[in-house]
């Protein structure tokens, strides 16, 4: 046993690398901001000022809070930090929106290693920016050093979000319609999700991250690191636009298409989404191909190419995919939405495709995804 004295430092914990950080970080996060918060950076609680909520008739909070999971792997391996508060952000603001809200402030979470002031600075640039991207105050955060816990290298980030919305503009099952249509909108790759099943596949194949893929025209690292899009203001204003009645949104994330668009369906609701009406992106056809993954395993884990989905009067669809295409979002109508009795008396249903209904918890509506997607 040695008599040396055992200090915090020693023990694997740097006070002054976690000050430097909050240092090297202040100028990202003093741009995600709003008018209502109140005091700066430092404190023991982020405050904002919710007095123009007690202007409104019945205000709803939402919260979320949700990580990036194993895509933080890919970010350690590049040595590349500054995009994955992107995902971050959006895996939590985006949450909120689906029932209409406006996410207001947000908090974030890093537990590492070891602090290195430039990395930390670096993640917590990305979520700055991110915020600042989707119109949310970044109020507070926290940076833990776990020595013994995680490698030196090794971090994890989580986040929690808080927006409000008028109780008479939930969105969600309760509006849907007969007769609506389902609109998607296009994500930017693979966003934050089936990580564990890409990297698997990934280093069955063999492929290092440093190789150049045609079909991508960039590295695979590069294609795998894409940020998540983030979609809080471009939905905000098609809420918000006139002659656009949005009835449900609905996020896809882990889970998939399916499932995520049957959470928001009413029960006896049902929704069939054609294949035809889109190509997935060369990432997921090159992940399915290399581990010979199955359709419906793989539609359970990626979004395939669509980020969100918008349930709303046919008559609007197309006013809703100008605007979404105005903001430079890919969209189109993806399918149709009928209750299951006129579903069967129309023909709507296929024979031997799997119904999806409802997923997480959520006795939604049903789902088929039918037919085959376009050739590349």
């Amino acid at each position: 046993m040695s008599d040396a004295p055992i200090t915090y430092a020693s023990a694997g914990v740097d006070v002054e690398a976690g000050d430097k950080a909050v240092e090297l970080m202040k100028a990202s996060v003093r741009r995600a901001t709003r008018p209502e918060v109140l005091g700066g950076l430092g404190g023991f609680a982020g405050m904002f000022d919710a007095s123009a909520i007690a202007r409104m008739t019945r205000p709803i909070l939402a919260t979320s809070t949700d990580g990036v999971g194993t895509k933080v792997a890919i970010a350690q391996a590049l040595d590349v930090h500054d995009t994955i508060g992107f995902d971050l952000v959006g895996m939590v603001v985006d949450d909120i929106v689906v029932c209409g809200a406006e996410p207001l402030f947000m908090t974030d979470y890093i537990a590492t290693g070891k602090v290195v002031p430039e990395r930390i600075a670096a993640i917590v640039g990305g979520i700055a920016r991110a915020c600042e991207e989707a119109g949310v105050a970044l109020v507070g955060g926290e940076t833990a050093e776990h020595p013994g816990l995680l490698e030196p290298d090794e971090y994890d980030v989580a986040g929690a979000a808080t927006g409000v919305v008028e109780h008479a503009a939930v969105l969600g099952p309760q509006r849907v319609a007969d007769g609506d249509v389902v609109v998607a909108l296009a994500s930017s790759g693979l966003h934050s999700n089936g990580y564990s099943l890409v990297r698997r596949v990934v280093a069955s194949a063999g492929w290092q991250l440093d190789r150049q893929v045609d079909d991508f025209g960039r590295t695979l690292g590069e294609e795998l690191l894409e940020p998540t899009r983030i979609y809080t203001r471009p939905l905000l204003e098609l809420i918000a636009a006139d002659g656009v009645d949005v009835h449900a949104l609905s996020h896809v994330t882990g889970g998939g298409l399916a499932a995520n668009l049957a959470r928001v369906l009413p029960t006896g609701m049902f929704a069939r989404v054609e294949r035809s009406t889109w190509t997935p992106p060369a990432v997921f056809r090159t992940i399915q191909d290399l581990g010979r993954v199955p359709q419906a395993d793989i539609e359970r884990t990626l979004n395939q190419g669509i980020g969100f989905v918008a349930v709303l009067p046919e008559a609007q669809a197309a006013r809703a995919i100008e605007l979404s295409e105005a903001r430079g979002i890919r969209a189109w109508r993806l399918g149709e939405v009928a209750t299951e009795e006129r579903a069967q008396s129309a023909g709507l249903f296929a024979d031997g495709v799997e119904i999806v209904r409802g997923a997480k918890g959520v006795e939604g509506g049903a789902v088929q995804v039918v037919g085959s997607h376009p050739a590349a």
